[in-house]
């Protein structure tokens, strides 16, 4: 899919502005996350990567959103993004921060599959993707407890999220919930489960992100200090975590 290269450069470097994010955007930069905009759009056709796919949201909602997590993770860690899609926040973060090794987990392969496909295109050599779920991998001595930072988009209530991200996260590291309204709710339900998966809840943030027009959206970060290790029983099968939640 083609559509104006200058148009979208704008649109990009007005929303980051608008955002405070500036800092984040560079020509080389800015140019990926276009070629990144060209490909993600083309491929939607083939395979459904996202509901959203004009322009102005795409800039706000995958681009600016995935970016508000830069602020808080320090430079040069390792990240693990779980249940990443079609790479949200995994893909913006990688060309945004260079300095970061992040790994990217989801169970569809054919999402996997585009992750890594697009990495190689965009030359990004700080990021993998990898087809697994996610309980798997926060057994596996491979990636459990290996990552300074978990991150974790739209993908479950707290009390699930929190037994398969919580065990990929080392002691001291973060585990960052991006939630959306129901998060005071979740954050209460979870909290048992956090404290024997490991877990603290250390902060809630409200993120407000505009692009300058009529489109705003709000959610908060949820951050999760790893204080100590995860008992060896979790993270459960993904049946019995549903059945018996924490």
């Amino acid at each position: 899919m083609s559509f104006d290269r200058e148009e979208f450069l704008g649109l990009l470097e007005a929303t980051f502005s608008t955002n405070g994010m500036s800092v984040l955007l560079d020509d080389k930069k800015s140019d990926k996350l276009y070629r990144l905009t060209v490909r993600l759009l083309e491929e939607n056709k083939k395979y459904n990567l996202t509901a959203i796919t004009d322009l102005p949201r795409v800039v706000l909602n995958h681009y600016a959103d995935s970016a508000v997590l830069c602020e808080y993770i320090a430079q040069g860690v390792k990240v693990a993004d779980i249940g990443c899609g079609a790479g949200f926040p995994s893909l913006p973060l990688a060309i945004l921060r260079p300095d970061l090794q992040i790994t990217a987990i989801d169970s569809t392969t054919k999402r996997i599959n585009y992750v890594n496909e697009t990495a190689s295109l965009l030359e990004l050599d700080n990021i993998t993707a990898v087809s697994m779920r996610a309980e798997d991998g926060g057994q596996d001595p491979k990636y459990r407890e290996r990552f300074d930072v978990c991150t974790a988009r739209a993908v479950a209530q707290m009390r699930v999220l929190s037994e398969l991200c919580l065990p990929y996260v080392k002691v001291g590291g973060d585990f960052i919930a991006m939630k959306g309204p129901s998060a005071a709710d979740e954050n209460r339900e979870a909290a048992n489960a956090i404290r024997l998966l490991g877990g603290s809840i250390a902060e809630v943030k409200e993120i407000t992100l505009s692009n300058g027009g009529t489109d705003e959206i709000k959610h908060p970060l949820v951050f999760v200090k790893k204080v100590k290790d995860t008992p060896r029983d979790y993270p459960r099968s993904y049946a019995r975590i549903l059945k018996k939640m924490l």
